[in-house]
């Protein structure tokens, strides 16, 4: 196990660190360092050959290497690309690990800088104030699933890089072009694509709207919807839509929302054409 550092202690100063990393966002912040849980999520990020700075991994599926197959890939191809492997014993991994369950394999991990240029005239979905990391997680998979490449969060969304919200986007951070902003109804206004939101109160329902045009979403708090700068923006650029749904029925979860509208925007994609007239865009 050479080619393995052992830490056993506590104490130690890189098991101190990694500890920051899954505990204090501020520490993420200022290193610009996150940790990544899984062999399924970490294959999926190097596979996309996006940088590990180290692997944590249990002491003993290195020294039973075939009762952890899954991590035992993981580990080979880290060692293809002399990422450093760091050994720790499972009282001391679990300590790195958000989950019920720990994993056997954490990776460290440098998030990419968001694009914003690269999103102008794009399919973009922007959250406003999305407090929920498990919100915010399933809709960056629901983007990745819809073929939506770009998202942004505006202040008060839980961080892209967080690792509940990484664990709840299943791999989509591999996938996505992410940013965030300080003021969203000016990147809403910046983006010249029509612009739609949701409401319960909308006049004008989602199958009435032509998606076929490049357009973005913003999906706005949970319970509060969006915020009044954004919602403006909105209807600056675009519409405020509704989703048809069973009457006397709590509206939808946002993140049910997220997916029932992009995916119906892939529908008519596919289909070739659009059901109705398409949203103007600033």
């Amino acid at each position: 196990m050479s080619d393995v550092i052992q830490i056993t202690s506590r104490a130690n100063p890189t098991f101190q660190r990694l500890r920051r990393l899954a505990t204090e966002p501020r520490e993420r912040t200022r290193s610009n360092r996150t940790l990544l849980e899984g062999d399924h999520l970490i294959g999926t990020w190097l596979e996309r050959d996006h940088a590990v700075a180290a692997l944590a991994v249990d002491a003993a599926a290195i020294e039973q290497p075939a009762r952890w197959p899954a991590v035992t890939r993981v580990l080979d191809e880290a060692r293809a690309r002399d990422i450093e492997i760091l050994a720790f014993p499972a009282s001391l991994l679990d300590q790195l690990s958000g989950l019920d369950s720990p994993s056997r394999l954490v990776a460290e991990i440098m998030p990419r800088d968001g694009d914003l240029d690269a999103m102008r005239g794009q399919d973009v979905v922007l959250l406003d104030r999305l407090q929920d990391p498990g919100n915010v997680g399933a809709i960056l998979r629901t983007c990745a699933a819809a073929g939506v490449r770009h998202a942004v969060a505006g202040p008060g969304t839980a961080a892209f890089w967080s690792p509940k919200v990484m664990r709840a986007a299943m791999g989509a951070h591999a996938l996505l072009n992410l940013a965030s902003v300080d003021d969203l109804a000016l990147c809403c206004r910046s983006l010249g694509v029509p612009l739609f939101g949701t409401s319960s109160h909308a006049m004008v329902t989602l199958d009435s709207i032509d998606l076929q045009p490049r357009c973005a979403w913003v999906f706005g708090h949970e319970g509060a919807g969006l915020c009044e700068p954004v919602e403006a923006a909105v209807a600056e650029c675009g519409a405020l839509v509704a989703i048809d749904q069973a009457p006397d029925v709590e509206s939808l979860n946002v993140a049910a929302s997220a997916a029932v509208c992009l995916f119906e925007m892939r529908r008519q994609r596919r289909a070739g054409a659009g059901t109705g007239q398409p949203g103007e865009h600033c």
